[in-house]
């Protein structure tokens, strides 16, 4: 096995294993990103040749070698375009170059990235290949597969089967450094208003996690941050009719039905009459504000108040949260807060820290 093939296996090794980043972990994951990029220049340079003849009007151009050719430098634009997105993201090599509000376009770009060079490689069973389309099936096939398990695998099980522990007092207590006794954090969690199952602290990744072995929802984690910060009163958003079903699944298939229909389930009293501000903690269903947290905003009175907005998400922004919590709480100033990336909970203490202070 020469060199430049083992290049390439290596590259494909690494890329399949950073896709899978559920399971190894965020430090490990940015280590091999570094690895991968570290192949990518040892590719380009085993091939400088061929790169160079890309350009040269010499070079052979036949409609599979100009496919190939377009394909390979597409694969290096976004390659390029990736590695800037690995430092946007970055929390722990690069935490300084961390411009990205949320890690979607990474993993699209990774996606693609995986997908095209799934293809690019492939091109090498076409042309040796007898059966030809036997090859081109084959190379869809792997293609499909490369993007199912971008698209769909890895989210999938990102949310069904990842396990997040924390040390409680580490991500959550510090000094106190805000003080607002007008001040009230409402946060709407799964926690308290589904019936989960006996087993569910095995499965916790689902806007779940354990806080030294406790079951926490992540919003709830947020607003005991914030408390840790500011020394706020907060109070969770409870049902008092039918909970959620255990399952996450189930659980979209309800959230979608109630946004439909424009649903109001019932939920306990919310006193927010001796407060001028409330920072609202949310996670985003289907775009938009779960309709327990519609009901919240409907039975309350909020003239003359600040209504700040903590988005939990697992793509990016706030969706149309802005605009639907306005229209929902009459009178009440709405600012768009953060939105953080669901992945980025536990560890989100000092960037609300941040937000806070600025809000003096």
């Amino acid at each position: 096995m020469n060199i430049g093939i083992l290049v390439d296996i290596l590259m494909y090794i690494v890329m399949v294993l950073q896709m899978l980043y559920v399971f190894i972990g965020n430090i490990p994951h940015e280590i091999l990103g570094i690895a991968f990029f570290c192949l990518l220049v040892a590719h380009i340079i085993i091939k400088r040749k061929w790169v160079k003849a890309i350009f040269k009007r010499s070079v052979n151009r036949s409609k599979l070698a100009t496919f190939n050719n377009c394909l390979m430098i597409l694969i290096l634009i976004i390659a390029l375009v990736l590695a800037l997105s690995s430092m946007g993201v970055s929390r722990t090599i690069f935490p300084w170059f961390n411009f990205l509000p949320s890690p979607a376009l990474h993993k699209y770009l990774a996606t693609s990235l995986l997908t095209l060079s799934v293809i690019h490689g492939g091109m090498k069973l076409y042309r040796k290949s007898v059966n030809k389309k036997k090859a081109v099936i084959i190379i869809v096939i792997l293609a499909i597969l490369a993007l199912v398990l971008g698209l769909a695998a890895v989210p999938y099980i990102n949310r069904h089967f990842r396990t997040v522990e924390i040390n409680y007092d580490e991500n959550v207590n510090g000094e106190k450094t805000i003080s607002n006794d007008k001040l009230l954090t409402v946060y709407f969690t799964r926690l308290g208003n589904t019936d989960f199952e006996e087993d569910v602290d095995a499965v916790s990744g689902a806007s779940l996690l354990k806080a030294d072995g406790v079951l926490m929802g992540n919003t709830e984690l947020m607003a005991h941050m914030l408390n840790s910060i500011s020394g706020c009163d907060i109070v969770p958003i409870t049902l008092t009719g039918e909970k959620y079903p255990s399952s996450y699944t189930d659980t979209v298939v309800v959230a979608s039905k109630e946004i439909k229909e424009n649903a109001r389930p019932e939920i306990e009293d919310i006193d927010i009459s001796g407060y001028d501000t409330i920072i609202l903690v949310y996670p985003l269903w289907w775009g938009t504000i779960p309709m327990p947290v519609a009901t919240f905003l409907e039975n309350n009175d909020f003239t003359g108040k600040t209504i700040y907005l903590l988005a939990t998400q697992g793509s990016a922004g706030f969706g149309s949260t802005v605009e639907d919590v306005a229209a929902l709480a009459k009178g009440a100033n709405v600012v768009k807060g953060l939105s953080i990336y669901c992945d980025d909970i536990p560890y989100v203490r000092d960037q609300l820290e941040e937000w806070m202070k600025s809000l003096r």
